[in-house]
């Protein structure tokens, strides 16, 4: 009996399908229009293709992989639940205060980002703890009532508990959670000692403040999702990609939701980790656009860097400390320009400038014929040839170059005084050029080299602009790996289940007690085995440990591996070595007078790595015709070229091709330009040589 397992990736404008069958190594992609309000809709409209084109059946899938962007989405659009937020009296205002830091010194009317929680929905309880756990003033337990009165009064959806210092000593914010479930079983609890239990009052305040207020909009969806599938008859497994780029269950996404905030790009990453260790890419640059945004991710030595210093809800897309902080484990990416949806109009300077704000899939672009007008990075794309307007989405979905013409020539062609030509490729390259700019500064930074990394593109634009931009950045090499379009929800597939547990335990380094750290590192790592092995069926674990470490008085710490096995004062040189070793490599010095302290310990358990071979099934009428035809296309350097336009199903592998050329699959379409060389490999991905 055949294992099939079905990665579930919702975008902005497209919802992509990955099915996989295990026995005969069989791959299908699939995508349908991302649908609004309720995205289940676009979810089972894709299923219905995959049944009709493949012979799907839905109650033979063991495993559902699904990542989404529902969370992100309703933090940028403010559209969660009606939220109270619980505190430690006098630190009510803490989510204004914040850090008190200007993300743009010379702006003069600087817009903060609003918190997620107005100010007459925070109420202050009186209690005191301190940085050790040690209760200094007790929970006045008589105060609770005005909780209820709160509640009752604004029709609260949810509540968030933050207390000073609970990641010391829970009792006080498990009390209030005990009342709260108590007397309003309706109502969502988050409290910080489960959501983020780590030092940091705003940051903590900021990610328990989301949780709770996106908690009930996941949790209706998500259980709207089940009753659709059990409708279907699935029996399967559930599982929902995280930021980190691991797989959890539904329970815990539904209890901690804004795990999901990098969910969709995450499996992106992870595709890219996947097929650079198959291909022997060590260092790769991912660069994933879609429909709406396009973000990068380096992958290093064969691995995704990993952060925990991530923003929501940005007000200025591109400027850090301008959104909301969430301290939580995410895949270090970069949000580096537009998507295919995103508009391109003539600001107020006379200048051609593209997005933040996209057309989403309604009306979506111009040429999609649904109502849209206004001019977008596809419409561009497709004024310049590199589109087919019959073959997009595989010829289920027709396009109208007329309305894209239309489109660019009255909104930006008329208003500069240039032809349609120059307007979209106006577009297209300042799209590519800000794309390479963000991703060379973001590598830079790292301080490493762009020259040394390849590039990976994927998502359903960035095979289009990925030549371009890979141009700017000096790539030596660029992948466009099977099933380009849909490379999230591949990357689903190939991600393990995984726990992570986190303890602020602030002790100098000379002064720690070891037997307690062994405990709770002990006792961290059994709730992570369990989990693994409870939802991957799998005893053979990963376990990593880590600790933030800093020089005594300083604000901010620095990661370093715990050593493996049981910790004792005999390793104290060893960890300090580590320390110095990694802070060197970040300020080329050591402050060697000062003493070192532990801040917060983190615990990971990840099952192994889902390993597939990929025998990709297309429905192509003519497997040996490999030139498709003929199509003009629009180049900065020649003006308009005819190029070859290739089947990429009918490609031979190791036949190298010279460019210009254009590259159709049902998915997504590669640009390959001038002076470009490409060939197929063994596996099916393309090779583009710059």
């Amino acid at each position: 009996m055949s294992k099939l397992k079905l990665g579930i990736d919702i975008g902005g404008t497209f919802t992509d399908f990955v099915l996989y069958d295990e026995k005969s190594e069989g791959i299908f992609f699939a995508k349908s229009l991302t649908t609004y309000p309720d995205p289940t809709n676009g979810i089972f409209n894709g299923i219905e293709e995959l049944e009709k084109r493949f012979g799907l059946d839905i109650s033979k899938v063991e495993t559902i992989v699904h990542g989404t962007t529902l969370v992100t989405n309703a933090i940028i659009e403010r559209k969660g639940a009606k939220t109270a937020l619980v505190s430690t009296r006098g630190f009510e205002d803490v989510l204004e205060i914040g850090r008190e830091l200007r993300y743009d010194i010379y702006d003069l009317f600087l817009t903060m980002p609003k918190p997620l929680i107005s100010r007459d929905l925070r109420i202050g309880i009186t209690e005191r703890v301190d940085t050790h756990g040690n209760v200094v003033t007790p929970l006045r337990k008589s105060e609770l009532a005005s909780i209820s009165q709160l509640i009752e009064k604004e029709d609260v959806q949810a509540v968030a508990v933050c207390l000073l210092n609970s990641f010391a000593n829970v009792e006080h914010e498990q009390t209030i959670g005990k009342y709260l479930a108590k007397h309003h079983p309706e109502v969502s609890i988050s409290l910080s000692s489960n959501i983020m239990p780590e030092i940091r009052e705003y940051e903590r305040s900021s990610a328990t403040a989301m949780n709770a207020y996106v908690q009930p909009l996941t949790d209706q969806y998500l259980d709207r999702l089940k009753q659709k599938l059990n409708h279907k008859n699935f029996t399967g497994q559930l599982l929902i990609m995280i930021s980190n780029g691991s797989l959890t269950t539904l329970e815990g996404a539904i209890k901690i939701p804004i795990h999901l905030l990098e969910s969709g790009p995450a499996g992106g990453s992870m595709a890219g980790v996947f097929i650079g260790n198959k291909l022997k890419y060590k260092n790769l640059l991912c660069f994933d656009m879609g429909g709406t945004t396009a973000k990068a991710s380096l992958i290093h030595e064969g691995k995704p860097e990993i952060t925990h210093h991530f923003e929501a809800g940005r007000v200025k897309r591109f400027k850090k400390g301008s959104g909301l902080p969430v301290r939580i484990p995410v895949i270090d990416m970069i949000e580096i320009g537009a998507g295919g949806g995103s508009i391109a109009r003539v600001n107020e300077l006379g200048l051609l400038t593209v997005g933040p704000d996209s057309a989403s899939s309604t009306p979506g672009p111009a040429c999609y014929n649904l109502g849209g007008t206004e001019a977008t990075v596809t419409d561009a794309d497709l004024v310049l040839g590199y589109l087919n307007e019959s073959y997009f989405l595989g010829g289920t979905m027709q396009l109208s170059r007329q309305k894209a013409v239309e489109a660019i020539r009255n909104t930006i062609a008329k208003p500069l005084g240039i032809s349609v030509e120059e307007a979209a490729m106006g577009v297209h390259r300042i799209v590519n050029e800000n794309m390479a700019n963000a991703a060379r500064v973001h590598i830079l930074e790292k301080g490493m080299d762009p020259r040394h990394f390849s590039m990976m593109a994927f998502g359903g634009a960035g095979p289009v602009h990925a030549f371009g931009v890979a141009r700017l950045l000096n790539a030596p090499s660029m992948i466009i790996p099977v099933g380009a379009g849909v490379a999230s929800a591949l990357g689903f597939l190939v991600s393990p289940v995984a726990f992570e547990k986190i303890h602020s335990h602030i002790k100098l380094l000379d002064d720690l007690d070891w037997n307690y750290v062994n405990d709770f590192l002990a006792e961290m790592t059994q709730l992570g085995n369990r989990f693994v092995t409870d939802n991957s069926k799998e005893k053979n674990h990963e376990i990593s440990r880590v600790v933030d470490m800093r020089y005594e008085g300083q604000g901010h710490e620095i990661t370093i591996e715990v050593p493996d096995g049981v910790l004792s004062a005999d390793l104290k040189e060893e960890i300090k070595s580590r320390f110095e070793k990694e802070y060197t490599l970040r300020y080329s010095r050591i402050i060697s007078e000062v003493p070192l302290e532990m801040v917060t310990w983190r615990v990971q358990v990840k099952g192994p790595t889902p390993s597939i071979e990929i025998v990709q099934k297309s429905d192509a009428v003519d497997k040996t015709i490999a030139i498709k035809g003929q199509r003009k296309a629009y180049f900065k350097e020649t003006g308009y070229l005819n190029c070859n336009v290739y089947d990429r199903y009918s490609l031979r592998a190791n036949e190298k091709i010279n460019g210009p050329a254009i590259i159709e699959e049902k998915e997504s379409t590669v640009i390959v330009g001038l002076n470009g060389t490409f060939y197929l490999d063994k596996d099916k991905n393309i090779i583009i040589e710059m």
